[in-house]
């Protein structure tokens, strides 16, 4: 029993980071804000860099525990909720498949119309969303909210605590990647951060594949069971 709670923890672990991660894309991130922190120091950049990875995972999280909540309030089923939330997924790594410059264009514009004053004291928005988790991440944590449900309560304890683990590490990640932002940009290069997302992107793509196919399964098991009964 216990092996199995641990499979779930480590897959559920797996799972939302190979999620999220990709979205996210601090690589991609980097530029962006350094971008918008232009001219503040080292020590001010990691003070902001600490808020905004915070925000994120506690955006992600509750997203994660009561979006799915939410929905079912509204009469919305598992299945389709993964199905929803597969093809947005989709929808997002094959923008990012096929944008000539996708993560930085769009911040550019935002960052042209805010001061670096006025950036720090709203390190939730636009820092934290909409420019690093934006709809795409949200969408993606409800959904994985979704793969965390089980009728036993105890390895439902066990996937949700693995999925708010690979959450931490990813906001984690986050913050490493701002903080040193400036050294990650320089190590990876245009060429290598363009690799970094593209792999990123496939990535995403087929766990958003994944993700409609498990939704699908489980409506098409239900409609079949339906058919029987009738």
């Amino acid at each position: 029993m216990m092996s199995l709670l641990f499979l779930d923890f480590g897959r559920s672990f797996l799972f939302t980071l190979a999620t999220l991660l990709p979205i996210l894309n601090p690589p991609a991130a980097a530029p962006i804000y350094l971008t918008l922190t232009q001219g503040a120091g080292h020590a001010a950049r990691a003070r902001l860099a600490k808020k905004v990875s915070i925000n994120i995972v506690i955006m992600l999280a509750c997203a994660l525990i009561a979006g799915n909540m939410v929905l079912a309030f509204f009469g919305i089923s598992l299945p389709v909720i993964r199905v929803g939330g597969g093809l947005l997924v989709v929808a997002t790594a094959w923008s990012l498949i096929n944008a000539s410059d996708p993560d930085t264009r769009h911040a550019q514009d935002m960052a042209d119309t805010y001061t670096y004053e006025q950036i720090r004291s709203k390190a939730f928005y636009p820092l934290a969303f909409p420019m690093i988790a934006g709809p795409g991440s949200l969408s993606a944590a409800i959904t994985v909210g979704a793969t965390v449900q089980h009728d036993t309560a105890l390895r439902a304890a066990f996937k949700l605590s693995g999925a708010l683990l690979g959450l931490l590490v990813a906001g984690v990640a986050v913050y490493f990647v701002l903080r040193f932002a400036g050294e990650v940009i320089r190590r990876l290069g245009p060429n290598g951060t363009a690799v970094v997302m593209r792999l990123s992107a496939f990535l995403l793509l087929c766990l958003g594949v994944q993700i409609i196919w498990d939704g699908a399964h489980d409506l098409i098991v239900n409609l079949a069971q339906e058919i029987k009964r009738s």
